[in-house]
This record gives structure tokens, C-alpha cells and sequence, in this order.
């Protein structure tokens, strides 16, 4: 079966296609948020390189709003008592982060789609643009590929690439180009056709 037909099956069964529709309408909300909320997801993405989502969703959970006020000690400290994977270098990652909030704000409301991914993977530490793709679909863009191991297997179970040994930027775009071609024949945009492929690949939908 072609990977085609298979995302149509899934399409039609209701409980999936109801819950990615949720989860977009989570995402599309942080359109309306403050930049401190957004700071906040943008954090959650600087984690979840390389961790497991769930265990990354309740630490980001527990954390809240200290994400905003914690020193980098502090940070480290509060990731090793929840048991995350990279207390150090993560919280030095989002410290650098939270220096540039307003440098944020502004790109989010000046930059064009292009620009807005460059900017991210260039600027913050720790994100490249698999993480920048990330963390834009996850504030409500729907025109980024996030391109991880699940995605990049799928495809090639399915013989659309050959598995890369490296990503660089422009394999990355490669690959992009051939999930945007696949995401217009399912009439999806690529932030759907990411959750229908996390949940064929793990059996489920998160963020």
C-alpha cells in the first residue's frame, strides 16, 4: 500500500482526524498568546531534541512559569529533581533564549515564512531547522516539515528517499519539498500531514 492510500485510511476514520483537528486549533491559538507564552513553547522545543515528547511535556508541564524567572542554576537544578535528559546545556540554551524575547516578538511580527525559520535556527542556540520547524508549527505555522528519524523512516519504508547520513540544510529541504507534494495530493498542509505521520509511526498525537 502506498503511503498515499494509507494517510487516506486514517483520514477517514473520525477519532483521528477529530484530534489532529484539536491539536491544530491548540497550536493556531498561540497566534492570539502573549510572547511570554510563546516563550514558554519555544522552551519546550529547546528540550525535546533528542528526549522523549511525553516525559518533555510533563517536565515542560511542572515547570510552567518558572520557565520565565529561573536563573541558569536554578533551571539546571529543577530539571535534575523531574529527571531530564540535558539539565545543563538545555537550560543554558533557554537562558540565551529568554535574553533575546523581544528580538522574538519582533521577527514573529515582521518576517516573512522564509526569513521567520532562518532567523530561529540561526539565533537561538540550540535550535536547528527541524527544532525552528517545530517550534513555528507549534505556535500556529502550518507550512514547516519537522523532519525527525520517525519521519525521515516512514518515507523511506515507504522508498520516497534514501535515508540521509547526515541533514544537512539543504537535504533538508529536499525532503520538505517531496512531504509538501505529498501533503497537496492528501489536501493537508504540512503541520497535518506531521501529526498523521507521528501517529503512524508511534500510534500517537502530541505536540
Amino acid at each position: 500500500m502506498s503511503l498515499l492510500k494509507t494517510i487516506e485510511d486514517l483520514k477517514k476514520k473520525s477519532q483521528i482526524k477529530s484530534t489532529i483537528k484539536e491539536k491544530i486549533s491548540e497550536f493556531e491559538s498561540f497566534k492570539n498568546k502573549k510572547i511570554n507564552e510563546i516563550f514558554k513553547e519555544l522552551c519546550f522545543c529547546i528540550m525535546t531534541a533528542n528526549c522523549a515528547a511525553e516525559k518533555c511535556i510533563q517536565i515542560h508541564g511542572e515547570i510552567g512559569n518558572d520557565f520565565l524567572t529561573l536563573n541558569e542554576i536554578q533551571l539546571i537544578k529543577k530539571f535534575k529533581e523531574l529527571g531530564y535528559r540535558f539539565p545543563n546545556v538545555r537550560a543554558k540554551y533557554i537562558l540565551k533564549a529568554r535574553e533575546k524575547i523581544s528580538d522574538l516578538q519582533r521577527v514573529l511580527n515582521n518576517y516573512n515564512n522564509h526569513d521567520l525559520r532562518i532567523w530561529i535556527s540561526e539565533s537561538i542556540l540550540g535550535l536547528g531547522f527541524k527544532e525552528a520547524s517545530h517550534f513555528l508549527r507549534n505556535i500556529g505555522y502550518k507550512e514547516y516539515a519537522i523532519i525527525d528519524f520517525h519521519i525521515v523512516d516512514i518515507l523511506k519504508k515507504y522508498n520516497l528517499i534514501e535515508k540521509p547520513k547526515t541533514m544537512s540544510k539543504k537535504k533538508y529541504l529536499e525532503i520538505e519539498y517531496i512531504l509538501k507534494e505529498i501533503a497537496n495530493k492528501l489536501d493537508l498542509n504540512l503541520a497535518e500531514l506531521d501529526l498523521y505521520l507521528w501517529y503512524l509511526e508511534t500510534g500517537k498525537i502530541l505536540r
